[in-house]
């Protein structure tokens, strides 16, 4: 499969796909089908499409449709006040109308003025950063039900689809949720999440399939981080230059990703919960441990607010009892990538050179390191290719780490509940060469000891 540090040219280059061909779409098929779909049905349809921040909601949203039937509105983090008079602004230059703000005092007039504007044709409007309409919970909800008010009024039909946005994930999940003046309004919702390893390697741009995953175990799927890469060079310059050095463009965005995450307080503590899970604490108490924070509701609260954003995932061995603790990994590559092995260099990297450091400290750790993030590319390859292959349907996707009997230390990298009550185990390695079938005995082994 090749080494590490070969740059290739030709492939599909993420920096073209990304910065240099700004109106192209990729790898997200199914999410433009539907909202077609949505636009196609010849009536009103509410949609919800919500995201952390740089997946490419925005990419999608403000390309998918021409510039004559679509209007599209970013909410900016100021008082709604604001934000509804930048709006009516934005609604008059793209309508050419003459809007007089003090004619839409409330959110209900301006909703309205959005749904009955007369585009002659099918039209898409998208608010993005809803959550910046309101300045808290009760706030947004108010606007939420304006939108409602207006949304019930009776109209003749016609195709419009109106689309709500943000990155605030748990706020705009809610406006979907019981109790929510929306619920129940949307024809379709969705979580827009990162790459999935094989994009992400075809977007980094390497042709050499080794390369292509060291790039997504390195930068992960998020398409921004993917954007810079540039394959005309060696992987390792890339990885030099974007993550390691203080000034990397990449590890700028890492550093400052949580920082940008709407209704995260105390950033400090969420960093220090994603350098201890980095740092192989991946229980409750090892994380408490290692980061000082009582392991009561508070440290709960926060990995649960991890998880919800995708920066952290959590699992249990395989037919665990309930009450069995939960067990942390970052579950975003470039995330981990950098507070595993970037992270605890930060002081060798700011007094000495970034390729003395990678050669000397993280490139010897490379394929170690990649045994994990393989794993998880097994499981996304066996989604991906269960249907054209006629796989076996998975209920649930785990794995299996503790002990055996012997008090042995054990992990089965595969431990999968599958639909028809079966269980699927297996072994998945990372290794320069082709693995002989010794790895088979030893898995068997394993699972006799378990």
């Amino acid at each position: 499969m090749g080494t590490i540090g070969h740059g290739h040219r030709g492939g599909i280059r993420g920096r073209d796909i990304l910065n240099k061909s700004p109106d192209l779409i990729v790898n997200r098929e199914r999410e433009i089908a539907r909202l077609r779909e949505l636009l196609d049905r010849g009536e009103p349809c509410l949609a919800l499409m919500y995201g952390r921040l740089r997946v490419g909601k925005t990419h999608i949203l403000s390309r998918m449709w021409g510039h004559d039937a679509s209007f599209y509105f970013t909410a900016s983090e100021t008082t709604p006040t604001q934000n509804r008079q930048a709006l009516l602004h934005a609604f008059a230059e793209w309508s050419n109308t003459e809007i007089h703000a003090e004619d839409y005092p409330t959110w209900r007039s301006v909703f309205r003025l959005l749904l009955d504007h007369d585009s002659h044709g099918p039209l898409v409007v998208t608010l993005d950063e809803f959550q910046y309409l309101g300045e808290s919970p009760q706030e947004l909800g108010a606007v939420a039900s304006e939108l409602n008010a207006a949304w019930e009024m009776r109209r003749p039909p016609r195709s419009i689809l109106f689309i709500i946005s943000g990155s605030a994930v748990g706020t705009l999940e809610g406006l979907n949720a019981g109790g929510s003046p929306l619920y129940g309004r949307f024809a379709w919702q969705t979580q827009l999440r990162p790459f999935p390893y094989h994009s992400a390697g075809q977007l980094a741009g390497f042709r050499n399939a080794r390369d292509q995953a060291y790039a997504y175990g390195i930068f992960g799927g998020t398409p921004r981080y993917l954007a810079p890469i540039d394959p005309s060079r060696p992987l390792s310059q890339n990885v030099i230059d974007l993550m390691l050095r203080p000034s990397g463009e990449v590890r700028e965005l890492i550093q400052t990703a949580l920082v940008q995450e709407q209704g995260l307080r105390n950033i400090s503590k969420y960093s220090a919960i994603m350098r201890a899970i980095g740092s192989g604490r991946t229980k409750l108490n090892q994380i408490a441990q290692a980061t000082g924070i009582d392991p009561g509701p508070s440290l709960r609260e926060k990995l649960e607010r991890l998880v919800q954003l995708d920066y952290v995932k959590s699992g249990r061995n395989l037919g665990s009892r309930p009450k069995e603790p939960y067990r942390y990994r970052l579950s975003d590559p470039a995330m981990r990538f950098h507070f595993e092995m970037v992270a605890p260099l930060e002081s060798a990297l700011a007094t000495q050179s970034p390729a003395h450091v990678w050669e000397r400290h993280i490139r010897p750790r490379l394929d170690a390191y990649m045994g994990f993030i393989f794993e998880g590319m097994a499981e996304e390859a066996y989604y991906r290719l269960g249907e054209p292959l006629g796989l076996p349907l998975v209920r649930e996707w785990g794995r299996w780490e503790g002990v055996d009997r012997g008090k042995k230390s054990l992990e089965v990298d595969v431990a999968s509940l599958l639909l028809d009550g079966r269980v699927l185990t297996g072994a998945v390695k990372w290794n320069r060469r082709p693995v002989g079938e010794g790895v088979h005995t030893r898995h068997m082994e394993m699972i006799e000891r378990l």
